[in-house]
């Protein structure tokens, strides 16, 4: 019996994998909104799209893997985290004058803490996870707006903090090769190498089976949405350090888009499957397509009607593939 090297797949599945379908449909839209707009293809418009891409990059990173987890888990709330996060992050640099460095580590553990309180009420309490992110959605965007009346906070431009999101290294935004890119990696290092990868796609596929082999299913599941709670947190981070400024409103409607990059990405809505490159490629297609048509004066609700459109073809997508899969 042959150990090591796992057995390469046919050339038909490989062919037929997700991420090359997305790798193609990347280009694809890219040569579309060339076409739409004379202005896709410049390099400024290129590194402002990477911009917008770190932040909700890493919302659909932290909605990914509570998918992964099974049960039905969803993360709906990680739109309004960021709000809520970001005029936390505001209120300790503005009011209480901390640095924003030190702000920034701060709101990243508070973000963790408000991922607990989805994964105390679903993990441990048994909730359904549609309506425990639904609640929270709301109360947390509600928060937001509270602390601040509606208003913005600052005190970000100060300590070199501005660096992290409006500088660039070797011409690549600051927050995609210092953020986005090391969580990916370390996420997909994770799922592929390592026991909490194994232990993620096992209570995925089954509660009961990953409880024989000695997993503690609720422990796990509760730590995915701490992850995705500070994920969101980082997020916000990331966003106060682009504009300066945070806004109790900044991460409204980016739950659709997160939800949407996770499925279209090859997250099998039932948990247990799925690839975090996938969702790394179909990050990149929604950038593209929203940007372009951002470019392209195409109007907000028309955009929204598209993502829709996105995700519902993603999901026959996923169904389909699922069906035609072995076993």
């Amino acid at each position: 019996m042959t150990t090591g090297a796992l057995p390469r797949r046919p050339l038909r599945d490989r062919v037929s994998d997700r991420r090359v379908f997305l790798a193609v449909l990347v280009v694809a839209l890219g040569a579309l909104m060339s076409l739409l707009s004379p202005y896709f293809l410049e390099v400024g418009n290129l590194l402002a799209m990477t911009q917008y891409g770190a932040v909700i990059g890493l919302l659909a990173l932290g909605v990914s893997l509570v998918i992964l987890g099974g049960r039905g888990g969803i993360d709906l709330s990680v739109g309004s985290a960021l709000s809520l996060s970001g005029i936390v992050m505001g209120l300790l640099a503005q009011n209480l004058g901390l640095s924003p460095w030190l702000a920034a580590l701060v709101t990243v553990a508070f973000g963790a803490l408000l991922g607990s309180v989805n994964g105390f009420m679903v993990a441990r309490l048994g909730l359904p996870p549609l309506i425990v992110t639904l609640s929270t959605l709301f109360l947390y965007g509600a928060l937001a707006q509270v602390l601040t009346d509606g208003g913005q906070l600052g005190g970000f431009n100060r300590e070199g903090f501005a660096a992290l999101g409006q500088s660039a290294i070797l011409g690549v935004p600051a927050q995609v090769l210092l953020v986005l890119a090391p969580a990916f990696a370390v996420a997909i290092w994770a799922q592929n190498r390592t026991a909490f990868g194994r232990r993620l796609h096992q209570i995925g596929t089954s509660d009961r089976a990953a409880a024989l082999v000695g997993i503690d299913v609720n422990q796990l599941r509760f730590r995915l949405y701490c992850l995705s709670g500070a994920l969101a947190a980082l997020g916000a981070v990331v966003t106060n350090a682009w504009l300066l400024t945070a806004r109790p409103s900044a991460g409204l409607g980016m739950e659709l888009q997160a939800i949407t990059i996770a499925v279209l990405g090859g997250i099998h809505i039932f948990g247990g499957r799925g690839h975090l490159s996938g969702v790394l490629l179909a990050l990149a297609v929604v950038v593209v397509l929203s940007w372009g048509l951002q470019l392209a004066q195409v109007g907000n609700s028309v955009q929204t009607g598209i993502l829709g459109l996105v995700l519902v073809g993603a999901a026959l997508l996923n169904n389909l593939l699922s069906r035609r899969a072995p076993g």
